[in-house]
């Protein structure tokens, strides 16, 4: 790829009544009676429904701009509305949103891949292992602050209740962000339902439903794909199926953690040794993370750079002292369309969420009607 002009520095998500954060506190604190941040702005909070219990089903790697694919009619029929991921727009740090109702400044989480103090190394969060898949010694049961939302809805005499796949049991990121939650797996698309519709039945329950298919096949095939046009299929299915079927005493709605964008193989930035060995890179390929001299990776990516005390805007707000050592000297923002890759980065993925383009910031507000 040839040189790319210097991209100017896009605004941070939203926070304040139009972000994923306002969502999860809106429906924890109609459950609950309180929250620990503001809730939606009026005019998206007044489209979801009383009930006496909800179900949220986050649909990984939805955003609002790909619900116009034929496969997602009954999706993009519920739009009630767009909100934000927060940054960086990737899964771990929005399901660490979910779990404990702060924004990433607060929570901690603060990337996919990051720079964690304790283990001296940078780590894979959702594997949480070493960048580079070793075993790590992380304390999971404080990684994230306390008590989160299911610990805060169960104090308030709710039951808090997560649908996943069977796989994730035990998992350590399971354990991270669901761990005093009640854990309910499913095989199928359609044990999803069914599990979920059994689950939601009852009165004063909290029913997160996680929906991987859409992002795993944008990342691997991408937007174009047959396997993508057939993972949006399950995946409106799946509401479709949900929305006939749930009773009527409770509210369903819907979003995603982040949004996609592909990535033509002629945009892939393979960053050279020189450049990788300047500064500590971690983040993601649309967000690197630079912790030392970041001109050789701005020279090299065109990317635009966002200082650490900029970055706190970024991740919502002054970074809780227990987290700072976590925070890089600043970013890197890839321009559109644009991915930069360490060697403990894929380059074979074709989508790639974590920038802030709109594809990849706005994401559904879903609600059964």
């Amino acid at each position: 790829m040839g040189s790319v002009p210097l991209m100017t520095v896009p605004p941070p998500p939203n926070y304040e009544g139009r972000g994923l954060v306002n969502l999860v506190n809106e429906l924890e604190s109609r459950l609950a009676g309180s929250s620990p941040h503001r809730g939606l702005a009026a005019d998206l909070a007044r489209r979801i429904p009383d009930a006496e219990s909800h179900v949220l089903v986050l649909f990984d790697g939805l955003g609002t701009g790909q619900l116009d694919h034929p496969a997602a009619g009954a999706l993009a029929a519920s739009l009630s509305g767009t909100i934000e991921a927060p940054f960086p727009t990737t899964t771990t740090v929005s399901l660490a949103t979910v779990a404990t109702g702060l924004v990433p400044a607060e929570h901690g989480l603060i990337g996919y891949l990051m720079w964690e103090p304790s283990a001296g190394t940078i780590i894979n969060t959702i594997h949480m292992t070493s960048a580079w898949g070793e075993s790590v010694d992380l304390d999971l049961d404080s990684f994230l602050p306390g008590p989160g939302t299911w610990e805060r809805l169960a104090s308030a005499g709710l039951e808090p209740v997560v649908v996943q796949p069977f796989n994730f049991a035990g998992s350590p990121l399971t354990d991270v962000l669901y761990g005093s939650a009640r854990f309910e797996g499913y095989h199928s698309p359609d044990e999803a339902v069914a599990v979920t519709r059994d689950v939601a039945s009852h009165s004063g329950r909290f029913v997160f439903l996680y929906v991987p298919f859409v992002d795993v096949a944008a990342h691997i095939a991408g937007q174009s794909s047959d396997a993508y046009a057939e993972a949006m299929g399950l995946a409106n299915t799946i509401w479709s199926r949900l929305a006939l079927t749930l009773p009527d005493h409770v509210a369903m709605i819907g979003t995603a953690d982040h949004g996609h964008v592909d990535i033509p193989e002629r945009n892939k930035l393979t960053l050279p040794n020189t450049v990788v060995d300047s500064a500590r890179h971690f983040g993601d390929a649309r967000s690197l993370y630079v912790t030392g001299d970041p001109s050789l990776t701005i020279e090299a990516t065109g990317g635009a750079w966002v200082s650490s005390a900029e970055l706190e805007r970024y991740l919502g707000g002054e970074v809780r002292s227990a987290h700072r050592n976590r925070l890089p000297d600043g970013a890197v923002l890839m321009p559109d369309g644009v991915a930069a890759f360490t060697p403990y980065m894929n380059e074979r993925l074709i989508g790639h969420p974590g920038g802030l383009s709109s594809p990849e910031r706005d994401i559904p507000l879903l609600v059964r009607s």
